[in-house]
């Protein structure tokens, strides 16, 4: 495969050798996958971090169809969850802390009354599991 040039949002050699471990591999049967994980997940992170639309996505990287795909599926099957996790137990312990937190600050400003009636009052903040990973990922290195 043709290298090509990187993107702000890929993952390095040392953040991928940190992810390697948690991203599911491939299915056994079927057929062969046709895209490296690391760069599915390149594509994933280019529009989590970028802020963009699927289909907006470079045509250098896997199809948007096949990095939503991926996206949709770990973020059913808890995979998203699972790596903030672990990722964020990595980073407390590099800390000298202990590896789950033992409080947690709830701010009243964070739970604020709206005025607002109906759906929007209860709409919730669509901040991604996969948004917080890349944040993780980008201080644990």
């Amino acid at each position: 495969m043709k290298e090509r040039t990187p993107y702000p949002s890929d993952l390095n050699d040392e953040q991928w050798m940190v992810l390697t471990r948690l991203v599911p591999e491939p299915k056994s049967g079927g057929r062969p996958p046709t895209h490296d994980r690391r760069e599915i997940v390149n594509g994933i992170l280019y529009v989590t971090r970028g802020g963009c639309a699927w289909r907006m996505m470079p045509h250098d990287l896997p199809k948007w169809q096949t990095s939503y795909h991926y996206f949709r599926v770990w973020r059913i099957d808890g995979t998203w969850t699972r790596i903030h996790d672990t990722l964020r137990g990595d980073l407390r312990e590099a800390e000298g802390r202990e590896r789950e937190p033992s409080a947690a600050i709830l701010d009243s400003q964070s739970v604020k009354a709206t005025e607002k009636e109906g759906r929007a009052a209860t709409t919730r903040g669509r901040r991604s599991t996969a948004a917080s990973v890349t944040s993780l990922l980008m201080s644990s290195v």
